[in-house]
């Protein structure tokens, strides 16, 4: 495994012992009385006192000694995690999630509660669902204030606290209570945890597009499919509908197909990226909520003037910002129903007569459109023209294979490097050094160096061992051109003086 494989891998390894972490992150716990295990009367007292919820036992703070760490992990690991009944369950039974744990408490007076809340909301006990302040069975005039066990590892409240108490005249006794947790006091990674089998990798995180939620399951989470989409649900409010990837992104449309696991199965959605609103089919096109910085990064290099020709334009998340700070825009998409919706979100955005959309093979709409349009302004730039073209190739799996398109494009004597159109190319890299291997595969295609002439940046990373990168770089002149023979040269401008007979209709009958 290369550095980059193995950081990712740590990087993941870690985030996925995170919540363990946490959980272990307190001080030993103490006993009520000496040589005693406490996280071991915790459990005795939760299976007997369990059906009796509110009952509690008062711990005198002096009476407390330390345990070792061993006791203390398995303690904090189990005491908000689900019923252990729930393990293999595929079909969601919320009624299963119950069980009493033991918490400590503060009896207050019912005046000063609030007041108390606030002082000492950092110790405070914090769940879904969960109220922090319940009726005390005994006293009306009473309350208990429910603290968590983490914060308050010896059952006893540290000076700060304390000082809080005495400030506020509360008695700074703190007692054992049985505090049932429900299906809606655990968060979705405890569930999906308590759910799979034990040591497996659970999935909490989707990425979201609207009312969707949308996930890529493995293997040995499928059987539990349908209720991870039915928990996604309930702790996730908005989203309304959860499906699962069922097969890889086909790379001629980049769709895939997918299988609706809970919810509603309306796949028609609304999304806003960068304070610009789309509408869209999740079925039947591409969508990536996390390029979203990425075409804010792009759209960023653009001035009002300038040109951008989207080869592979999706339904508009570059064109549409572009066309928003005035730019010239091209957009196509092979996809008719990308194309459909580009048209769509053109409108809604108020910009469709600032874009001129296309419904054409990449490879085709550069050597149509691009070119008619490079010909017909390149010849127009000065050295101090200060608009600049700009060629967007987001297709990660396959982009790279269209710069050979670029190899003299445009036939004529070049007037300088004065306009000359900067790609921004995208692709996918397993490599060791992936920058290196995404600009030596665009050299191959364009057939010539790039060294010092072009810039990688990481833009996310995909999978393990598998980058997304952009590489960004002006057309070489000796690439762009092909200089004409004298009589090949007549003809070339005969061209270019009709190259306005070209049209978006023509390419579109």
């Amino acid at each position: 495994m290369g550095q980059t494989g193995t950081s990712v891998w740590r990087d993941r390894t870690l985030w996925r012992l995170g919540y363990s972490a946490r959980l272990l992150q307190t001080n030993n716990f103490r006993t009520a009385a000496a040589n005693t295990s406490f996280p071991a009367a915790w459990t005795l007292l939760a299976q007997y006192s369990g059906i009796i919820p509110g009952l509690f036992v008062v711990v005198r703070k002096n009476r407390f000694f330390t345990m070792p760490d061993t006791v203390e992990d398995k303690a904090d690991l189990k005491l908000y995690s689900p019923h252990p009944g729930v393990r293999g369950m595929t079909q969601l039974n919320r009624e299963a999630f119950k069980r009493t744990v033991v918490v400590p408490v503060l009896k207050v007076k019912t005046e000063i509660v609030n007041t108390l809340l606030k002082s000492l909301k950092h110790v405070v006990l914090q769940r879904p669902g969960l109220k922090r302040v319940v009726e005390d069975p005994g006293d009306e005039n009473s309350r208990f204030l429910i603290l968590d066990p983490h914060k308050i590892p010896e059952f006893s409240l540290g000076e700060s606290e304390q000082e809080v108490l005495n400030r506020l005249n509360v008695h700074p006794e703190v007692s054992k209570y049985n505090l049932e947790l429900t299906y809606e006091n655990f968060k979705s990674e405890e569930i999906l945890r308590a759910v799979l089998p034990e040591g497996q990798e659970v999935t909490s995180g989707f990425s979201r597009v609207g009312h969707i939620a949308h996930l890529n399951l493995r293997d040995h989470q499928l059987p539990y499919r349908h209720l991870i989409g039915q928990v996604i649900i309930d702790k996730n409010p908005g989203i309304t509908c959860v499906v699962n990837k069922t097969n890889i992104i086909d790379s001629t449309y980049r769709n895939f197909q997918m299988e609706v696991l809970a919810g509603e199965s309306n796949l028609v959605t609304k999304v806003k990226e960068n304070n610009i609103a789309y509408e869209l089919d999740f079925s039947k096109v591409y969508w990536n909520p996390r390029l979203s910085t990425e075409h804010s990064r792009i759209v960023e290099l653009l001035k009002p003037g300038d040109v951008l020709f989207d080869v592979f334009a999706g339904i508009g998340p570059f064109a549409i910002p572009a066309a928003k700070k005035k730019c010239h825009v091209f957009a196509n998409d092979l996809n008719p129903e990308s194309y459909n919706w580009l048209l769509h979100n053109c409108k809604l955005n108020k910009v469709d007569d600032k874009i001129k959309a296309f419904n054409m093979d990449g490879r085709d709409f550069l050597l149509g459109p691009v070119r008619e349009e490079l010909s017909k302004e390149l010849p127009l730039q000065k050295e101090e023209q200060k608009n600049s073209f700009h060629i967007v190739m987001n297709l990660p799996a396959l982009a790279i294979e269209f710069l050979d398109a670029f190899r003299h494009l445009l036939v004529r004597e070049p007037c300088g490097t004065a306009g000359l159109p900067t790609v921004h190319c995208y692709g996918f890299s397993k490599h060791e050094n992936p920058a290196k291997d995404i600009q030596e595969r665009a050299e191959a295609s364009l057939g010539t160096s790039l060294d010092g002439r072009c810039s990688t940046y990481l833009v996310r990373n995909v999978a393990p061992n598998k980058e997304m990168l952009c590489i960004s770089f002006q057309i070489p002149v000796d690439v762009l051109y092909k200089r004409p023979c004298p009589d090949e040269a007549k003809q070339a401008s005969k061209r270019l003086c009709t190259s306005n007979e070209f049209s978006e209709e023509k390419f579109l009958s």
